[in-house]
């Protein structure tokens, strides 16, 4: 099992940038998918971006592709998504997510079993 704990959220105005942290606990973090899913007032769950166990493998929503960069640090057992650009519609929830060893269909939620508490991201316009 993997325990997730998000940090790095917070209110920026539109054009700002902001760096979301997921802190994982266990020892094998590097054989985990990592995902980061987002949920806006009023809306579903959605995809925001992923990165393979290998890390040789990034999907991102069309909506953030160019702006929002995931990447992972098997070290600190620590997974980023930095954000830039951000948008009044980025305003969400941010929830980091694990799978072991998944390897195909990334931006599909059901095939995530751990979740994180969420942080709140607040972009004024």
């Amino acid at each position: 099992q993997v325990q997730l704990v998000e940090s790095g959220g917070g209110l920026v105005q539109a054009g700002g940038s902001l760096r979301l942290s997921c802190a994982a606990s266990g020892r094998t973090f590097s054989r985990y998918t990592m995902g980061w899913f987002r949920r806006a007032p009023g809306k579903e769950r959605e995809f925001v971006a992923a990165i393979s166990w290998r890390g040789d493998s990034t999907d991102y929503a069309e909506s953030v592709k160019g702006r929002f960069t995931i990447s992972r640090d098997n070290a600190k057992n620590t997974v980023y998504l930095q954000m830039n650009s951000l948008k009044p519609e980025d305003t969400a929830v941010y929830y980091c997510t694990a799978e072991l060893l998944l390897t195909q269909n990334l931006a599909v939620i059901s095939n995530y079993a751990y979740w994180g508490q969420g942080t709140q991201v607040t972009v004024s316009s």
